[in-house]
């Protein structure tokens, strides 16, 4: 009698080749159907249609971009996916990277409500990173509202997705500290690390206080930290911003600090003309809910900051933008509502009508004078911003490393493993997840860049058992490439292709047209040829004594289109 384990395997096994069985019937009868798109394959907004997100901060490490935002998708998936976005469900962060501007990893999420278990909501992140001089360790710190209540901070030594913990054991702002009340709202951090390493945050934010007018809410702060960049330093002091409403963010800029927020939606011009006689400024009255700045050599001194402006146009609901210098260009990174993503999936039929206020975070190059600290007011755009540099399809690319995509959402992102060397506490970092994909789910990756030369050969890091067809330039056009494929692990599957067809610069899609149980993880092509391919991972080789079987050692019933395979031993390809 068999052990049950080895039962239980053995049924596993009989019913994914049973499955396979199936699909390899469906492949001939299949069509190209895909899933609906709702991002122009040449625009660059938003960033990600498979995640709904708001609040974006940034920070540069190691040449790449890493984007993070409050994760609206958490709530949307709470709410069924329709009702409006109160906030309230949301626990966790969402991060984001590029090297280019248009194709993004996305890396998971940060479970925030894990690791801090005194907080209620993660709204509004502000990230910042430095070297520690007595460590020599690389430290990134990420400031995070608790609803509207207090700010916490996360830490990592490990890298910008994490893993992170909670250096402390409550809020690091709260009210009744020294300087900060009164406050009506004590949330959306701001911080940086200026040029002599000291950190700075902003907090406050909402209706004016009990002190304050329209003109001046006197809502929001500045304080000191510590070295530890984890307690603050002394006492809070209030910025004079004026029409402040929330979305605060900190820079340095050619020396000086830069404070920028959200004004609100209350003007009056009698008390503008003389706040602007007052102070001796050129600034016109912002207009509503657009992001504006101040400038200050000296950050302490209330009287020393001075209003420059709006910089960011206002946008539908709320507005919270991050400005960002990546490879010598500037970027304005905010979020949209629902115009941009949301409106489209609830035409299309993909999102319940009901469904509200889930945001899309997006971005705009912005253009900066960094003698003055001077910035000039940004165009919004769904075209975006360009590529900064080509993909290079002979490197290891993630699957959810996509400009946009089809059929596929925030669940369908998983983690490989549960235990990782690095994981950000909730999904593991990008190099751990993959996406489960249905029949016509599809991928697209921007500039890849085949040079002259062009590609021999792909390989796909794959589960299941499904048919994959390499499209290039359009999501209808005929396939440069077919692969099938069946493998019940994490396996490496390739083929030759036509290096008539991949060279140059193109538009990659990767349209699944048939699926069973698919998980798609990563993929490369290669310049050598097939059989000479250097696999991404090692995959053991097992030795059978008849039959065709795939590269994992599976036996499968006949061979399933050009690729690689192992007869009587020995490995051969079609």
């Amino acid at each position: 009698m068999l052990p049950i384990k080895r039962i239980r395997h053995q049924l596993t096994i009989c019913r994914f080749l049973f499955g396979a069985i199936l699909l390899s019937a469906s492949l001939q009868a299949s069509g190209a159907s895909y899933a609906k798109g709702y991002k122009n394959v040449t625009n660059s907004n938003p960033i990600s249609v498979s995640v709904f997100c708001a609040d974006p901060t940034a920070l540069v490490y190691k040449g790449r971009l890493y984007i993070y935002g409050t994760n609206d998708h958490q709530e949307f998936i709470a709410n069924g996916k329709k009702g409006k976005n109160s906030y309230n469900k949301i626990k966790s962060l969402v991060v984001f990277s590029t090297d280019d501007m248009v194709n993004w990893t996305f890396h998971g999420t940060i479970d925030v409500k894990k690791v801090c278990s005194w907080c209620g909501n993660s709204w509004a992140p502000s990230a910042v990173w430095r070297t520690n001089a007595e460590t020599g360790e690389d430290e990134f710190f990420i400031y995070f509202a608790n609803g509207g209540s207090n700010v916490g901070v996360l830490k990592s030594t490990v890298s910008p997705v994490g893993p992170f913990i909670s250096p402390n054991s409550q809020a690091m702002v709260r009210h009744g500290m020294p300087g900060v009340d009164p406050c009506t709202a004590l949330f959306d951090p701001g911080a940086v690390i200026d040029e002599n390493g000291t950190g700075w945050i902003t907090v406050g934010g909402y209706s004016p206080n009990a002190q304050g007018s329209k003109l001046q809410p006197n809502n929001v702060s500045i304080i000191k930290l510590k070295p530890s960049m984890t307690e603050i330093d002394g006492t809070a002091v209030k910025i004079p911003a004026p029409y402040h409403f929330e979305a605060n963010e900190l820079n340095v800029i050619g020396g000086k600090y830069v404070f920028t927020y959200c004004s609100h939606w209350d003007r009056d011009p009698t008390e503008w003309n003389t706040y602007k006689s007052e102070h001796n400024i050129n600034a016109n009255m912002p207009d509503l809910g657009t992001m504006c700045y101040m400038v200050s050599d000296t950050p302490m001194d209330p009287d020393s900051w001075e209003f420059k402006g709006y910089y960011g146009p206002g946008v539908q609901g709320n507005n919270h933008s991050h400005l960002q210098k990546f490879q010598d260009n500037y970027y304005h990174i905010y979020h949209n509502h629902g115009s941009v993503l949301l409106d489209a999936m609830k035409s299309g039929g993909d999102v319940d009508v009901s469904a509200d206020d889930y945001r899309s975070i997006c971005i705009n190059e912005a253009i900066v004078d960094e003698s003055t600290a001077t910035i000039k007011p940004v165009t919004l755009s769904l075209s975006g911003v360009k590529s900064i540099k080509n993909l290079n399809p002979y490197q290891l690319q993630q699957a959810e490393t996509m400009a946009t995509s089809g059929g596929i959402m925030y669940e369908n992102f998983k983690n490989i493993t549960k235990v990782t060397s690095i994981n950000t506490l909730g999904n593991d970092a990008s190099e751990n997840l993959y996406i489960n994909i249905s029949k016509g789910d599809w991928t697209m990756v921007r500039d890849v860049d085949f040079g002259e030369d062009g590609a021999k050969a792909f390989i796909l890091r794959a589960k299941g058992a499904g048919k994959l067809e390499i499209r290039l330039n359009k999501i209808n056009a005929d396939a440069a490439a077919t692969i099938a494929f069946t493998s019940d692990d994490f396996t490496e599957h390739h083929i030759a292709v036509d290096q008539t067809l991949f060279n140059g610069v193109q538009k990659v899609f990767f349209v699944f047209t048939d699926s069973y149980k698919v998980q798609f993880d990563a993929w490369r092509f290669s310049q050598d040829e097939a059989d000479n391919i250097k696999y991404m991972k090692a995959v053991p080789q097992k030795k059978k004594s008849s039959g065709i079987y795939d590269l994992s050692g599976h036996r499968i019933q006949q061979q399933q289109g050009r690729g690689v395979y192992i007869q009587n031993g020995k490995k051969y390809v079609k």
